[in-house]
């Protein structure tokens, strides 16, 4: 097939990219190798397989996401507790902390992937979404090995 009679990359929404964890330059590569919810933890490719795009900007880059998770964790907590309160009317200390706990627990790794792919979607500056990267001609060829 020529680079001719390739068809131009549908355009992605950015949120059904942003849900299924895409590259926010390409929206095709994937960020994460593993699901959401496994036991072998969750690992990031270093790069875009697609457009090549580095995920780590700098050094460090990541603690910001601790930010963006706290307030993903805050956001649930009060959620939540307004649900229970709502639902139950409990003025029992122990019910929120043993549900919210919970909800923590269970959501961390939700807020983990998340907060990452919110980072580099909308709080990195400089990094857009470029239609043309999603096309097949424009994919970059995968990184050679080191010889050793």
């Amino acid at each position: 097939m020529t680079p001719t009679e390739l068809k131009p990359a549908k355009k992605v929404h950015v949120l059904e990219a942003f849900i299924k964890a895409k590259c926010p330059r390409c929206r095709r590569g994937d960020i994460y190798s593993t699901p959401t919810y496994s036991f072998g933890g969750q690992k990031m490719h270093e790069r875009c397989s697609h457009c090549g795009l580095h995920y780590e900007r700098e050094p460090g880059y990541w603690y910001v996401a601790m930010f963006v998770s706290y307030a993903f964790n805050v956001a649930e907590m009060v959620t939540f507790a307004v649900g229970l309160h709502i639902l139950t009317g409990s003025n029992s200390p122990w019910v929120y902390v043993g549900v919210l706990l919970g909800v923590i627990f269970i959501l961390s790794p939700f807020n983990y992937r998340y907060s990452r792919v919110a980072l580099l979607y909308w709080l990195t500056p400089g990094l857009n979404y470029e239609p043309w990267r999603a096309e097949d001609k424009f994919k970059v060829a995968p990184p050679e090995e080191k010889q050793d």
